[in-house]
């Protein structure tokens, strides 16, 4: 395990300074807390949220050295109590200090920071809540690699490998965290519609246990052509991708492994082989023809696209050989590598794509033949089938070839059932604002506005940078919400008019 552990991430290290930099008292933490006088304000306030499920007995270690470190009660392990909650009395009580005139509180809430260690889901999910909290100054979002893929921690320079727990590691990343830079990344608003199974095909999570991007939510205009009794809405969000097909299915196949045997699956390295076998297990190498699931992806699903706001939907040709698409936000997919690649003048198939960045309302959208084409992705400037570049994505299942498929938002599987009757499930992807994460050197993550990223051939994206010009359509009040909290009700005696 300690061979493992990654001390030092990134380049170069950053001075930690005193640990009073990153303190906060308990009276902002805790409603009711006795007031104290503090000399000057933390240049660095942070507040940390470990999932101590992650990483094996990483996650419990770090939250001992975190607490040993800081004010325990800044400090959150996420197994015990929700971010949402979390978040939700802070900012309230922020806001009645800053009303009584409390400078420190003013002050923590210009510069607090959050670092959030477990998995890209666990990242996931509380970006979901930052963005649920429509607060008018966001924390900026540090992501510890406490996973098996760590997508979101590499691609904003924080590394893959699961991090030493001890103090000096732990000051080490406090003193990157301070020296850290922003960058905007697109946020991307999915809603699935579907008939929710009394039983099906959905062990051993059964019945849809999805994940914590996606919640219920039942409420749907009485615009939309579903609207009918007996549906159901889920909505959520996600930073980095939404896949669907075989990587999907050996995704799954490993949860439900971990949740049955959670004890053997302790080690980064261990979980990785799992994932591998399981891979060949599943027919990712060779296509099973007895799984109607490993089927090519345009029996199953018609695909529209939407190319930029505003735009006419327009219908997607999938390659019957394609069993695994990803769109993907952020340049990093299955443990670091990047199916997108970057788009050259030559073929004319590619004249049309630009660039990746993470802030320009894209979606880039890639095909997978099987795992074999993965692994071209491993060679100098290898990459997937390039589809499309999408503002907005339209996936819609119609009773036919396979009674299920597998899908994935930013690293959380579920077993999708596929509709038996004249049903139709949709799932819709639209760009939907922006939320801030912190950056260390280096950065794959590239912004549009960064001139020294673009290329000549890939400089026209001024048709993306006007996202509030979004249309409003059917789902209006589902894409306000991502649904990674509860509702973010302000106590009556809060004003409402300071928090946006």
């Amino acid at each position: 395990m300690e061979g493992e552990a990654e001390t030092v991430v990134g380049s170069c290290s950053k001075p930690c300074g005193p640990l009073e930099d990153y303190y906060i008292p308990d009276y902002i933490l805790k409603p009711g807390a006795q007031q104290v006088l503090v000399d000057h304000a933390a240049p660095c306030p942070v507040v940390v949220f470990i999932n101590s499920r992650s990483g094996g007995q990483l996650g419990s270690s770090l939250i001992k050295t975190y607490r040993e470190l800081l004010n325990e009660a800044q400090v959150f392990d996420l197994s015990k109590e929700a971010p949402d909650k979390v978040l939700h009395r802070l900012y309230a009580n922020l806001e009645r200090l800053k009303m009584e005139g409390d400078i420190l509180a003013v002050q923590i809430w210009r510069t607090l920071r959050l670092i959030v260690a477990g998995g890209d889901g666990t990242a996931s999910w509380l970006l979901g809540v930052v963005s649920d909290l429509k607060l008018s100054h966001p924390p900026p979002v540090a992501t510890v690699p406490l996973g098996t893929g760590n997508n979101l921690p590499f691609s904003f320079g924080w590394g893959k490998k699961n991090p030493s727990t001890d103090q000096e590691a732990v000051k080490s990343f406090l003193g990157l965290v301070k020296h850290a830079k922003e960058i905007k990344i697109d946020s991307w608003h999915i809603i699935l519609r579907m008939r929710v199974p009394e039983e099906g095909p959905c062990d051993p999570i059964a019945p849809l246990d999805l994940p914590h991007s996606l919640h219920a939510f039942h409420r749907v205009s009485s615009s939309d052509s579903l609207n009918m009794e007996g549906y159901h809405t889920f909505r959520g969000g996600f930073w980095n991708y939404f896949s669907m097909g075989m990587d999907a299915e050996v995704s799954y196949a490993f949860h439900s492994e971990r949740k049955k045997n959670p004890e053997k699956f302790k080690n980064q390295l261990t979980n990785q082989g799992t994932y591998a076998k399981l891979g060949l297990k599943q027919g990712w190498f060779c296509a099973s023809l007895s799984q109607p699931s490993s089927r090519n992806l345009a029996q199953i699903a018609k695909v529209k696209i939407m190319k930029r706001a505003g735009s006419l939907w327009e219908e997607l040709h999938i390659h019957h050989s394609i069993r695994s698409i990803v769109c993907l936000n952020l340049p990093s997919f299955s443990g670091g590598l990047n199916p997108w690649g970057t788009p050259g003048t030559r073929r004319a198939e590619d004249r049309e794509f630009t660039a990746p960045f993470v802030d320009d309302g894209l979606l880039e959208v890639v095909g997978f033949r099987d795992a074999w084409h993965g692994l071209v992705l491993l060679a100098p400037n290898g990459h997937g089938t390039r589809i499309a570049q999408a503002h907005r994505i339209r996936f819609e299942f119609h009773k036919g070839a396979a009674e299920h498929t597998f899908m994935r938002v930013d690293g959380e599987p579920w077993k999708q059932p596929l509709p038996k009757d004249d049903d139709t499930v949709v799932v819709e992807i639209s760009h939907l604002g922006q939320v801030t994460m912190l950056a260390n050197e280096p950065c794959r993550s590239k912004s549009v506005n960064d001139q020294s990223s673009l290329s000549p051939a890939h400089d026209s994206h001024g048709d993306y940078n006007d996202i509030a010009e979004e249309d409003e359509d059917e789902w209006e009040d589902g894409r306000r919400k991502f649904g990674a909290a509860d509702t973010f009700k302000i106590p009556d005696e809060i004003d409402i008019a300071h928090f946006s």
